[in-house]
């Protein structure tokens, strides 16, 4: 892509995710959660894997995947968090995946795949390294995830200094993620809406856990000065001022649920106009015609 329209800091995303596979135990949980969650949809297949690409699990993924009977082949861009998948996983990069055509009948990617710049292209990649008849999940974070804190450092900062620096990544929205997988040529495409309620005695507990897993801010354009010392604390405050006394702070985790298929020949197609055998009239007339009608 084009510098001018890279999103994130790729280099910033890697360091991140070297710095959080020392700390992934305390967030661990909710990882668990999340991978569990994702891969029930295998349990509603009614075919079988035998070799899946885990892209970003963090160890998770990985997990769940060998408690089903999968081989799995994990990366990340992170070498550090790849190895936490143990023997298998791989270092590498989910904008230039370096695995060959139809390797894979699985692709899973669980809350990995908002740190990329060129998502379509992303996904393509992955559709090109499934098999025909494939099967692609994954997990994004999604709109209004984290839009408290985003609300709270921007207007705390805009109060201290003049101007707004970007301090929460972007996530998309749901349909957005529909039209993605639409676009990029996949199959049967479905996306679901899931929420995971996450709840914190203390702000500051919340960005001890981003940091924890990694996702502190890699935004290309963030401000890289030293923010003025009341900022954090006046935008904490802020978030702990919208919880009712006594309260934990609640921060839900949404989550486009996403599943598609690589294209194949065997897979059902939609009739084209005109392909029809019976005509809506030939369904509904009898039963229209024998309905009672309104009397004056």
């Amino acid at each position: 892509m084009d510098e001018d329209h890279l999103i994130f800091d790729r280099r910033a995303v890697r360091l991140h995710r070297d710095r959080a596979s020392a700390t992934l135990g305390g967030v661990s949980p909710v990882l668990r959660e999340t991978a569990e969650r994702l891969l029930e949809r295998l349990d509603d297949v009614t075919r079988s894997f035998s070799h899946a690409l885990d892209i970003g699990g963090r160890g998770a993924v990985a997990t769940g995947l060998k408690a089903r009977g999968v081989a799995v082949t994990s990366c990340d861009l992170s070498p550090r968090m790849a190895s936490l998948a143990g023997p298998g996983s791989v270092c590498a990069d989910e904008e230039v995946l370096p695995f060959a055509p139809a390797a894979f009948d699985l692709v899973v990617a669980n809350l990995s795949l908002h740190w990329v710049n060129d998502l379509p292209g992303a996904l393509a990649q992955i559709r090109n390294v499934l098999k025909p008849d494939g099967l692609f999940l994954a997990s994004m974070p999604v709109l209004p995830t984290l839009s408290g804190l985003r609300e709270t450092l921007a207007e705390t900062e805009l109060a201290l200094r003049d101007g707004v620096s970007a301090r929460v990544s972007p996530f998309p929205a749901l349909r957005d993620c529909a039209a993605l997988l639409q676009r990029t040529g996949f199959a049967l495409p479905v996306v679901d809406a899931d929420t995971l309620d996450l709840r914190y005695r203390t702000a500051l507990a919340l960005l001890k856990d981003l940091r924890a897993a990694g996702e502190t801010n890699a935004v290309r354009l963030r401000d890289h000065r030293t923010p003025p010392l009341a900022l954090f604390p006046a935008a904490l405050a802020a978030l702990q001022e919208r919880t009712p006394e006594g309260d934990s702070l609640s921060v839900p985790l949404h989550m486009a649920v996403m599943s598609a298929w690589a294209p194949a020949a065997s897979q059902p197609k939609p009739l084209a106009p005109g392909q029809f055998s019976t005509s809506l009239h030939d369904v509904f007339g009898d039963a229209a015609s024998a309905a009672p009608k309104n009397r004056k």
